[in-house]
């Protein structure tokens, strides 16, 4: 456990550095970024899957795609859904919109929660309800000050539960399903490399790419491996609660690009903040009682 921990943190951490390290890629763009980051993590996910084993979720996948077309129809509507989310983390660090996102990962638990409430019919716990009144204090300031949640936040908080229901939908929350979301990316990652307004000339005449692109290659990998190796290695609540860890990164990384975090804001972000500790603590507390019960 004590290494799931390790690797979760490690991944949350990388997933933070990738963040900033976009900035770092002048003078690409955020669409070129994703191209790159896509071309060059489908090789080492690939490699992660086979050294773990696990190419079977792929072949099961991809034989049920044969005698399902609908089924390739679903993975090219979540991997569309992934690609944007890819797409967004890279480019909002570049554009003075990090701490939009940030927010909206911050939010993403709670719409989660929420998705399984209305869809699933999952009952909410106490903690789960007061996390949920807090949030709604803060997203209602957002409205009060601005009209509405930036489109970033909200492609974030709610596009992802879209992603997930789907290919729980499809029986493809696996890697294999993962898997598939990145390698259908593909075509449209080469596109944005070659049409993007940096070409390979250019490429040339900025020649710390040529140590920077490959990089981002093994940051977006290793992140993503720490990642799965946490999930695999954690229990679920668990690895759910160090999953606040990153938006938690993020937020700083914001800050730290100049971002800032205005008086009215606050009011936002502060109960935002006070439904993620909820939940926390509701998982801590959860965690404590599995281990008392095991030592009994």
């Amino acid at each position: 456990m004590s290494k799931g921990i390790l690797f979760s943190v490690i991944g949350s951490t990388l997933f933070a550095v990738l963040y900033y390290y976009a900035t770092l890629l002048t003078p690409l763009d955020g669409e070129q970024i994703f191209g790159w980051r896509t071309l060059l993590t489908v090789p080492f996910l690939t490699a992660f899957i086979w050294w773990r084993g696990q190419e079977n979720m792929v072949w099961t996948l991809a034989r049920r795609m044969t005698t399902q077309p609908l089924l390739i129809g679903g993975a090219l509507l979540t991997s569309a859904l992934l690609g944007i989310q890819l797409w967004l983390f890279m480019w909002a660090p570049l554009h003075g919109r990090a701490l939009n996102v940030s927010l909206g990962y911050f939010l993403l638990p709670l719409t989660m929660l929420l998705t399984g409430r209305l869809l699933y019919r999952e009952r909410l716990t106490r903690w789960q309800n007061l996390a949920a009144v807090a949030a709604a204090i803060g997203v209602t300031n957002e409205f009060y000050h601005v009209g509405v949640l930036s489109w970033e936040t909200m492609l974030v908080a709610l596009g992802y539960p879209v992603y997930f229901v789907l290919r729980r939908k499809m029986d493809a929350a696996n890697l294999g399903g993962l898997w598939f979301d990145m390698a259908l990316l593909l075509p449209a990652g080469l596109w944005l490399i070659m049409t993007g307004a940096v070409g390979f000339d250019m490429i040339s005449a900025h020649q710390a790419l040529y140590g920077l692109i490959p990089l981002l290659g093994i940051l977006s990998s290793m992140a993503l491996v720490f990642y799965m190796l946490a999930s695999q290695m954690l229990p679920m609540s668990l690895f759910g609660l160090l999953g606040y860890v990153e938006p938690v990164l993020l937020v700083l990384v914001a800050l730290l690009l100049g971002e800032t975090i205005s008086g009215a804001q606050w009011m936002t972000y502060i109960p935002v903040w006070c439904a993620v500790t909820l939940l926390v603590i509701e998982g801590i507390l959860n965690l404590n009682r599995r281990q008392i019960r095991k030592r009994k």
